[in-house]
């Protein structure tokens, strides 16, 4: 017995991908596609993390963000602040999708998954494992090698490449 499981048969509901995206990296972006074919949309929420030293701009990453992703139709980005749980609320999310890259991603979204559930009961965390071509890249990862003038070529989509080449055209 065949089945005929189309594009049609995705979850029909909203999912949330919250991060700071800085930069936006080659597995974020197979993350992405792989969830907007599983959920009938999906936003990609960029935070602004102010502990961390950023690269861009939340706008910037924003606008990178959308030009990576306007081969999917059913893909948007905002900016976003606070509790991803109350946006999610706001906005009538079913999951959270995160990514997975090795075993020590785990621990730390196994526990953030754990305080989202107890603040959100009817909200899902979907782990989504990145594709393993990209399990060694981070946005942290890819800021060091670009701090020390090494070619981040590819771990980053072209646009995002782009962005950084004019941001620093010495990259």
């Amino acid at each position: 017995m065949t089945s005929n499981i189309t594009e049609s048969h995705r979850v029909g509901g909203l999912a949330l991908y919250p991060g700071s995206f800085d930069p936006f990296t080659m597995g974020h972006l197979d993350i992405v596609e792989r969830a907007s074919r599983v959920f009938g949309s999906v936003v990609v929420t960029v935070a602004n993390n102010s502990s961390k030293s950023a690269l861009f701009t939340p706008e910037e990453r924003k606008t990178q963000i959308d030009s990576c992703t306007e081969h999917l139709s059913n893909v948007t980005s905002v900016l976003f602040s606070g509790l991803i749980v109350d946006f999610a609320k706001e906005v009538g999310a079913i999951a959270l999708v995160r990514g997975l890259r090795q075993v020590a991603d785990f621990d730390y979204e196994f526990r953030l998954a754990f305080a989202n559930r107890r603040l959100a009961p009817n909200l899902e965390t979907m782990f989504f494992m990145t594709n393993e071509h990209h399990a060694l890249i981070s946005a942290s990862i890819v800021r060091d090698i670009l701090n020390h003038g090494g070619d981040i070529s590819s771990f980053v989509p072209a646009a995002v490449l782009k962005a950084i080449q004019q941001k620093s055209p010495n990259s």
